[in-house]
C-alpha cells in the first residue's frame, strides 16, 4: 500500500517555483509515497526527477517517481503533457527514458487506454514504456475522450496486463469492493489504484483488503466518520495554512456527509465557514443533532 502525491509539474520545478516545490514535498507519516510528474521534454523531466531526488530536511524521499501520462484536464493536454503523450508514444518514451536514466529509484508511469474511442493504444505505449525502464505502469480504464464518464474498460486493461511483465495497476471506477474485486478478476491485474472513490470514504481500502483476504469488515460508524473528517481538516489547515486549508476541506466534507439526513443544510453552512472553529462547531453540532 502506497500513495501518490497529486501531479507536480516539471516544468515548475526547473523554474524553481516555490509552490511546486510545496506540493512535491513528502511527510515521513506519509511515507511510502511517489512523487507524480508531468512534463513532455525529455531534458525538464531528468532535471526535475533529479532534484526531487533530494528532498529538503525533514522530508522524506519518494518511493518511486510517477510520470502521469493520462491527465486529461484541457490546460495540461493543451500543453502536450498528460494523456496528450498518448498521441506521441515515441516521445512518450524518451520523456520515461531520460526520467529513469536520472533517477536512482523506480520511475511508474500512468496512462489511459488511449486518446480517444478510435485510437485506444495502451498497449503499444505500455511495451514502450517497459522498454524504456517503466518498473509499474498503472492503466486508467477510460480514454481521454471520455474524461470522467463511464464505462471503464476493463479489457484493455487485460490486454496491457498481458502485454508486459512489470506489474500493471487498475484504476478507474472503483467505487465499491464489488468493482475493486470485479476489475482484479476480469484483468489480472497486479494491484488496485483509487482516487475518486476514496474521497468521504478512507475505509474503502480497509474495506477492500479485507474482502481480499476473506475476512468480515465493519464499517465506522458515523460519530468515528465525521471526527476523523475533522482530523483530516485539521492535517490541511497544518499543511496549508488555515485560509487555503478551510477552503479545500470544505468539499472533502461535502463527501463525508453525502447521503446523510440534512446533509444539504450542513453543507451549505460549511461553505460559508472560513476558520476552523467554524467546521468543527458545525460538524459537532450536526452531530448533536
Amino acid at each position: 500500500e502506497y500513495t501518490v502525491t497529486e501531479m507536480v509539474s516539471a516544468k515548475a520545478i526547473h523554474f524553481q517555483d516555490t509552490t511546486s516545490k510545496i506540493l512535491a514535498r513528502i511527510d515521513p507519516q506519509e511515507a511510502p509515497t511517489a512523487l507524480q510528474l508531468f512534463g513532455h521534454e525529455p531534458d525538464i523531466m531528468a532535471e526535475a526527477v533529479a532534484c526531487m531526488l533530494h528532498p529538503e530536511d525533514g522530508y522524506a524521499m519518494p518511493a518511486a517517481i510517477d510520470i502521469n501520462m493520462g491527465c486529461p484536464v484541457r490546460k495540461i493536454v493543451n500543453n502536450g503533457d498528460g494523456s496528450a503523450l498518448m498521441r506521441n508514444p515515441e516521445l512518450a518514451g524518451r520523456v520515461i527514458r531520460a526520467a529513469v536514466d536520472a533517477s536512482t529509484i523506480p520511475v511508474t508511469v500512468k496512462i489511459r487506454t488511449g486518446w480517444d474511442e478510435n485510437s485506444r493504444n495502451a498497449v503499444k505505449l505500455a511495451k514502450i514504456a517497459e522498454e524504456n525502464g517503466a518498473s509499474l505502469l498503472c492503466v486508467h480504464g477510460r480514454t481521454r475522450e471520455q474524461m470522467y464518464s463511464p464505462p471503464i474498460d476493463l479489457e484493455t486493461i487485460a490486454r496491457v496486463k498481458a502485454a508486459v511483465s512489470i506489474p500493471v495497476i487498475g484504476n478507474g471506477g472503483i467505487n465499491t469492493v464489488e468493482e475493486a474485486l470485479t476489475m482484479r478478476k476480469v484483468t489480472g491485474c497486479d494491484g488496485l489504484m483509487i482516487a475518486r472513490g476514496a474521497m468521504g470514504n478512507p475505509w474503502l481500502f480497509e474495506e477492500i483488503a479485507a474482502a481480499i483476504d476473506g475476512r468480515s469488515y465493519h464499517r465506522p460508524d458515523l460519530p468515528t466518520r465525521l471526527n476523523e473528517a475533522l482530523c483530516q481538516v485539521d492535517d490541511m489547515i497544518l499543511d496549508k495554512g488555515e485560509h487555503i486549508g478551510v477552503l479545500e476541506s470544505r468539499r472533502q466534507l461535502a463527501y463525508y456527509i453525502k447521503g446523510i439526513s440534512g446533509a444539504a443544510d450542513v453543507r451549505g453552512r460549511l461553505n460559508r465557514a472560513e476558520t476552523r472553529e467554524e467546521i468543527h462547531s458545525i460538524i459537532e453540532s450536526f452531530l448533536k443533532n
